[in-house]
């Protein structure tokens, strides 16, 4: 998994690269398709903006978290939400492949016929 980190108006010191690498652990285990995730660290006066996009096989994801008190927080709000993301997207991708078949559509036809039977 490629990751790449970000700051925009903001320094983006080694105590945060391992702070978001430690957080991103944790998410790489819903996801065994993970190909490269991007972060982006903001600071506008005094809100703290973190972002993510996710890029899976087949699909991408983006996160985004702002008015944070700090970066720290910023970045622990953007990956339980990358980390929710995640497991949907993963509980969609089951459900589909996993789905039971409808029911076919000659048992409804041999309904009708029985009940016309019974009628004459």
């Amino acid at each position: 998994m490629n990751l790449k980190i970000t700051g925009l108006n903001f320094d983006v010191t080694e105590a945060v690269k391992q702070h978001v690498a430690l957080k991103l652990d944790r998410i790489a285990r819903h996801a065994g398709n993970l190909i490269s995730v991007a972060v982006t660290l903001s600071v506008d006066k005094l809100d703290n903006k973190a972002e993510a996009d996710a890029h899976l096989s087949g699909k991408t994801l983006h996160v985004e978290t702002a008015g944070q008190e700090n970066m720290y927080a910023a970045i622990d709000s953007m990956m339980d939400k990358l980390d929710r993301a995640l497991i949907k997207h993963k509980e969609k991708s089951q459900n589909v492949r996993g789905a039971p078949k409808p029911a076919a559509e000659t048992e409804a036809g041999n309904d009708d016929e029985a009940d016309s039977a019974a009628q004459a």
